[in-house]
């Protein structure tokens, strides 16, 4: 994904669906410095920062 597009999703009101590496995510934040994102694993507690590139919108 790119960050824009990771900004747009983290700015809507929408619900978009997002994974990581096949796992749906919920972005809490992103970092410009390095590209990354803050995401929490949906349906755990589990939080982590990835690289928004393995990040991908599921249409």
């Amino acid at each position: 994904m790119q960050f824009d597009r990771a900004k747009e999703i983290l700015n809507s009101s929408d619900n978009i669906n997002v994974t990581y590496h096949n796992s749906p995510v919920w972005i809490e934040s992103l970092q410009g410095d390095d590209s990354s994102a803050f995401v929490t694993l949906i349906g755990t507690e589990r939080s982590m920062t990835v690289p928004v590139t393995e990040l991908a919108e599921q249409r």
